[in-house]
């Protein structure tokens, strides 16, 4: 067992993991935060994307414990701090940037993690970063269109 501590969503929170525990295992079955999801265990299709100190990771790629010490953003963080969605969630939601769902969260931590490096992404850029994430149902229009609202709608160093 490897002990591990880190910071989810600005909360200290510690476990013990067996050491081949990924971190979508950890934040799902130990933390209970179950917007990080679990698609192919493959690093195919980015559902499990979260931040890892402030960088777009398939959590479905790491160690529970190589995240030791680390600050760790899931979706639940994504929230404004009333629980309201935030600008990139409301976008999602505005746009309709979804249909079943099970992507959405990747989607938007992908989405948080490009709009941090370029405030104001191109149609291009914005489905060349994406592609690591794949969405079944809404062939990515839809996608862009909220990403870019969602760019157009943030104050400057805001990519929550």
């Amino acid at each position: 067992m490897v002990e591990v501590s880190m910071t989810v969503n600005g909360k200290t929170v510690s476990g013990s993991v067996e050491g081949r525990t990924l971190l979508v295992q950890f934040l799902r079955d130990d933390l209970k935060l179950t917007g990080t999801h679990v698609g192919c265990d493959t690093s195919q299709c980015g559902a499990c994307v979260v931040h890892v100190n402030g960088e777009a990771v398939k959590a479905c790629t790491m160690l529970a414990g190589e995240a030791d010490g680390a600050e760790i953003a899931t979706i639940e963080g994504m929230a404004n701090a009333d629980g309201s969605l935030g600008t990139i969630q409301a976008a999602f939601q505005e746009h309709h940037g979804l249909q079943c769902g099970f992507c959405t969260p990747g989607m938007v931590m992908s989405a948080a993690a490009l709009l941090k490096d370029n405030a104001n992404p191109s149609e291009t850029e914005i489905r060349e970063y994406l592609e690591g994430n794949i969405c079944r149902c809404t062939g990515y229009h839809n996608i862009v269109k909220a990403i870019q609202a969602a760019a157009a709608n943030m104050t400057p160093m805001a990519a929550e």
